[in-house]
C-alpha cells in the first residue's frame, strides 16, 4: 500500500514459479517430443516467461538463469548448470508431432520447438529461441488454450506426471477427461515398450503419475479403462483438486 494506493505485482514482475504455462489445447493434445525432465522444465519455464497475449517479436527470445531454475525446482546450483547445459545441447533435435484428422485423412504436422539456443556457461544462463512454428502454440492466445501455474508442476519428478497435469487442466471446468489409448500415448510421449501391453502402460505410467499428482498437487483422481470387446481403447478420467488448495489459476 502506497499513498492509497494497493500495488500488485505484474505478471512479468512475479517469481518464475508464480508464472503462467499457457498452452493451446493442439499443442495439450500432441507429442511434445521432450525426452527428459530438464527438458521439459526449461521449455515450460520459458514457455512461463512469455507474454501469452502479446505478439512482439521480441519476446519470443527467453533467457533462463540457472539461479531462477535452481530455486523454482528445488534443485542445489551445480545441478541447474549441469541441467540447462545438457539440454542447451538436445533441444534442437526436440520436434512437436501433432496430428490433425481431415476429410481425406490424417495430416501429420512436425514443428521444431526452438529454432536456436545459446548457453553462456560464465553467467550460467541458457536462452531459447522458440521458432516460429511453435510460437502460435505459445502467444497471443485467447482461446481454446489451457493454463495452469508453473509451481504446479515444480515438484514434479516424472515428465508423465507433468503431462498427464496438462491433459488434466485442459478439462478442470468439466472434471473428466476421456481419450483414445493410442491417443493418450502419443501424447504423453510412451516408450514404444510401455505401449505394447496395456498393463506396462498402466504399471509405469498411468499409476505412478496419478499417484505423483495425488501426492504433490493435491488432486482427487480415479480413472477407467474402456474396453471394446477385450481390448482396452480408451481411458476415462475423473479428477478435482483439493478445494482447501488455492492457487491462482
Amino acid at each position: 500500500m502506497t499513498d492509497g494506493y494497493f500495488w500488485q505485482r505484474t505478471e512479468d514482475e512475479r517469481h518464475l514459479s508464480e508464472r503462467h504455462v499457457t498452452l493451446h489445447n493442439n499443442l495439450v493434445a500432441s507429442s511434445h517430443g521432450l525426452k527428459t525432465l530438464a527438458e521439459q522444465r526449461v521449455v515450460k519455464s520459458c514457455a512461463a516467461k512469455l507474454d501469452s497475449v502479446r505478439t512482439d517479436q521480441g519476446r519470443y527470445k527467453i533467457k533462463l538463469t540457472a539461479a531462477e531454475y535452481a530455486e523454482t525446482f528445488g534443485l542445489d546450483i551445480n545441478t541447474a548448470y549441469e541441467q540447462l547445459r545438457a539440454v542447451s545441447e538436445s533441444l534442437l533435435e526436440r520436434v512437436i508431432h501433432r496430428e490433425e484428422r481431415t476429410h481425406r485423412g490424417i495430416k501429420v504436422h512436425q514443428d521444431h520447438w526452438v529454432s536456436g539456443v545459446t548457453y553462456f556457461q560464465r553467467e550460467a544462463w541458457v536462452e531459447l529461441r522458440f521458432s516460429h512454428e511453435a510460437t502460435p502454440y505459445l502467444v497471443a492466445l485467447r482461446g481454446n488454450h489451457t493454463t495452469y501455474l508453473l509451481k504446479q508442476a515444480a515438484g514434479l519428478r516424472s515428465i508423465y506426471s507433468w503431462r498427464l497435469l496438462e491433459m488434466l487442466m485442459r478439462f478442470k471446468d468439466t472434471g473428466w477427461y476421456q481419450v483414445e489409448v493410442e491417443a493418450f500415448s502419443k501424447a504423453i510421449d510412451a516408450k514404444a515398450s510401455h505401449t505394447r501391453n496395456f498393463n506396462d502402460l498402466r504399471r509405469w505410467i498411468i499409476e505412478p503419475a496419478i499417484k505423483e499428482l495425488k501426492e504433490k498437487d493435491a488432486w482427487h483422481i480415479t480413472w477407467s479403462a474402456i474396453k471394446t470387446g477385450r481390448k482396452v481403447t480408451a481411458l476415462r478420467f475423473a479428477f478435482k483438486r483439493d478445494p482447501q488448495i488455492r492457487l491462482e489459476l
